[in-house]
């Protein structure tokens, strides 16, 4: 439940959508599918698995990590499906997102919303039957704040909609990690806040080389109401901000040595290219390259929280 995720960034979900217009079963199948944005979708259970796996430390039990799984995973796509339901209007606006099914009618919005619903409600009957209260409550309340807080309201009103969405985007590695712990402890917040903040500067990245897009369909991004050079502050901001929480976790021995030797040198990697978009000739393409590390970060990232607790 994120604002922006991993693949589905370069326009991949529209694409499925596009190459699906004609009849028959296969060509119905893959509409749907497609409405459940495939690329932000499998981005957000990867990070469910990083959380999983950091709080669990290597351990592993089938049953209660099958359920937070495919519950998960059918609670993100519900959302995902309501969100394409909401922002037909700014889908067509948009050059990457105009082909999409419910953009283009070939799925019906009362469809499309039932089928929301059928996901959503099997996803968190999942959720309740192996994992705990705490993860249900995580998957329904980022449900909540991407389709409600996010999709319906800030995205469309306020500068600050990136960071509602956030909010939603963390959910998933929250939840992840309480189907573990079952208490919300020190490694949960900096996990969480991990997540939330390394959303900002590569979704504002994409503000900035997808501005004129924005623009047009009337989303109040920080690059279209503040300005790139503002923008390209607040990148550097949240990524130096991002790198300090992931070595928190080091500091809290939450995680070990080898984590803390990959993480840094990313880390000072991404802080490095954050400074260079304040000379960066072309600013459009320096926020191509913000991105792309971005990406490079949050997989990172995710295999560390998995396999960091359990290195030297």
């Amino acid at each position: 439940m994120t604002n922006t995720s991993i693949p589905a960034r370069l326009g991949k979900d529209a694409s499925l959508a596009a190459g699906a217009s004609g009849g028959g079963l296969r060509a119905g199948l893959i509409r749907y599918y497609s409405l459940t944005k495939p690329g932000v979708l499998y981005g957000n259970v990867i990070t469910v698995v990083a959380g999983y796996f950091l709080a669990s430390r290597g351990g592993f039990q089938a049953w209660p990590f099958l359920s937070l799984l495919v519950g998960s995973t059918l609670v993100i796509a519900s959302a995902c499906v309501l969100n394409n339901v909401l922002d037909r209007d700014i889908d067509t606006a948009m050059a990457r997102t105009r082909q999409r099914a419910t953009v283009t009618g070939n799925v019906r919005v009362r469809s499309a919303v039932t089928y929301s619903l059928v996901l959503g409600t099997l996803g968190l009957a999942l959720l309740a039957a192996g994992t705990n209260w705490f993860v249900v409550a995580v998957g329904a309340g980022g449900f909540c704040v991407y389709v409600l807080l996010y999709g319906m309201l800030s995205k469309r009103m306020s500068v600050h909609g990136t960071l509602v969405g956030s909010v939603s985007g963390a959910a998933p590695i929250l939840g992840g990690y309480l189907a573990v712990s079952a208490r919300l402890d020190l490694g949960a917040v900096l996990a969480f806040l991990a997540l939330f903040l390394w959303q900002m500067p590569e979704f504002y990245s994409i503000a900035i080389y997808r501005r004129d897009e924005y623009a047009r369909a009337g989303v109040p991004v920080i690059s279209v109401v503040k300005g790139v050079a503002r923008t390209v502050r607040h990148i550097l901001a949240y990524t130096v901000a991002f790198v300090v929480v992931t070595l928190l976790l080091a500091v809290f021995g939450y995680v070990g040595t080898v984590y803390t030797a990959v993480m840094s040198g990313l880390g000072l990697g991404w802080i490095g290219l954050g400074l260079a978009g304040f000379r960066a000739p072309d600013v459009t393409r320096w926020a191509h390259r913000m991105f792309g590390f971005s990406m490079v970060m949050i997989l990172a990232l995710c295999l560390m929280f998995a396999i960091g607790p359990i290195l030297p």
